[in-house]
């Protein structure tokens, strides 16, 4: 066999180092995940675990696990049940005016990069910079809830803060529970749950 017709498969064998070496470098490692909190929820229907980002929502994380630590939710309930034909929420809150803290600064969506998802946990509120201490809890997506800054008005949506992690189940048999015909007022009239679902503790959860 000439000589010469060695070269090309000898270039090949020499560049087989190079070519091995790229294939097994590796890819730029994955951010890392934002920081959160998980607390646990015992209600008188079972347990709800949520993750809560204390990264993403730093304020509204802060003013949750405030009570939390306090132990202010501990007895309020889960009061007030949304039904719509694709989701809805859930609602709780401490009623109590005298255990209530200052309210809080608002943290849009647009601003945490968190959306009203299902399980999605979030602050309810008047005007922006007035939440406190009531609290919902999706079921389905309520991305109509989200902060639009192309819509007139009150644009800044509600804080989204958190996910549920654990007992979505618990979370749509409160949903599913009987609400009163007369109690509410405004948009929440018919929308009382007729017997409160009870908050018994809430703690921090390793």
């Amino acid at each position: 066999m000439p000589r010469f017709a060695l070269l090309p498969l000898a270039a090949l064998l020499f560049a087989l180092p190079a070519m091995a070496q790229d294939a097994v470098t590796p890819p730029n490692p994955p951010a890392p995940k934002p920081a959160t909190v998980k607390v646990t929820l015992a209600t008188t229907e079972g347990p709800i675990v949520l993750e809560l980002e204390k990264e993403r929502a730093p304020v509204t994380t802060a003013n949750f696990l405030r009570y939390v630590d306090a132990r202010r939710f501990d007895g309020i309930a889960f009061y007030r049940a949304m039904k719509l034909s694709w989701g809805g929420l859930i609602q709780a809150g401490q009623r109590d005016p005298r255990k209530l803290f200052p309210p809080i600064a608002h943290e849009p969506t647009t601003q945490t990069g968190l959306s009203h998802t299902d399980g999605t946990i979030s602050m309810a509120r008047f005007a922006p910079g007035t939440a406190t201490a009531d609290f919902s809890i999706m079921i389905g997506d309520m991305t109509g809830l989200d902060a639009n800054p192309k819509a007139t008005g009150d644009n800044t949506g509600f804080a989204a803060f958190g996910h549920v992690v654990e007992g979505m189940d618990v979370v749509r048999k409160i949903q599913a529970a009987p609400v009163s015909p007369t109690e509410g007022e405004g948009a929440m009239k018919g929308q009382m749950l007729a017997a409160p679902v009870k908050i018994l503790t809430a703690r921090r959860t390793p």
